[in-house]
């Protein structure tokens, strides 16, 4: 895939993995980090957990007092019941335990597509929360989480049309995806369209001119007027 290429190049692929969560704590995360700036979801996390230790005492926590720990977060209002709501629906899938070798067997020995489908069972769980799960936890399955910014990028690459919603986008580049790529490469794919929208590819004033893709985007093409000629250079 050229975008891949010339993304990882320009960005410094491959990447270090930035979560050694295990796939529980990675889920609740996830959940957490659901239209919510990192540092905030990441303080959300942290309080979360300082004063919850245990994912049990958070599922039998009040909800009330579950909210306040994770106010940091956008929605804690309703972020709160949907974790506690996800960690009481595990507990039955589990047999009565929060067991976490038990939910590691499972995610790994399913594959991914019936991996994420088990997880997007859960309450609340959609394509980007169950691909968050598998890839950055510990597991490190070869599934795509798509932001808002990797898909800013494909829509604007024509990789997907620009009417594709976030949860329709999973599936329809996923597919894009050479077969047997492993966790390593798939999370360097995410991580370079994700860079790129972050750096270069600006929801507004995107800079097309110094676009490394701008030979090939006909996003780029169409607001330059067509005055597009090499890649920009990597370096």
């Amino acid at each position: 895939m050229l975008a891949h290429e010339r993304l990882c190049a320009l960005y410094g692929a491959p990447f270090r993995f930035f979560s050694v969560k295990d796939p529980l704590s990675e889920l609740v995360s996830a959940i957490l980090s659901h239209r919510t700036r990192n540092a905030d979801s990441h303080l959300a996390y942290q309080q979360l957990v300082a004063a919850l230790p245990t994912w049990a005492e958070v599922r039998d926590a009040p909800t009330a007092e579950v909210e306040t720990l994770i106010n940091p977060c956008t929605w804690p209002e309703q972020k709160a019941p949907r974790i506690q709501a996800v960690l009481r629906e595990l507990t039955e899938r589990l047999g009565g335990t929060l067991d976490l070798p038990q939910l590691t067997a499972q995610l790994t020995e399913l594959p991914v597509p019936e991996a994420r489908a088990w997880l997007e069972t859960l309450p609340g769980v959609g394509p980007k929360t169950s691909a968050a799960t598998l890839l950055f936890s510990t597991l490190r399955r070869p599934a795509m989480p798509v932001d808002s910014h990797h898909q800013r990028v494909a829509q604007r690459l024509g990789l997907i049309g620009p009417k594709v919603g976030t949860e329709a986008s999973h599936a329809l580049l996923e597919a894009l995806l050479p077969e047997g790529w492993d966790a390593q490469q798939v999370y360097d794919h995410h991580e370079a369209l994700m860079f790129h929208g972050q750096k270069c590819c600006f929801f507004r004033s995107p800079a097309c001119r110094r676009c490394v893709m701008l030979d090939v985007c006909p996003y780029g093409q169409q607001l330059l007027g067509g005055n597009a000629g090499a890649p920009a250079p990597a370096a």
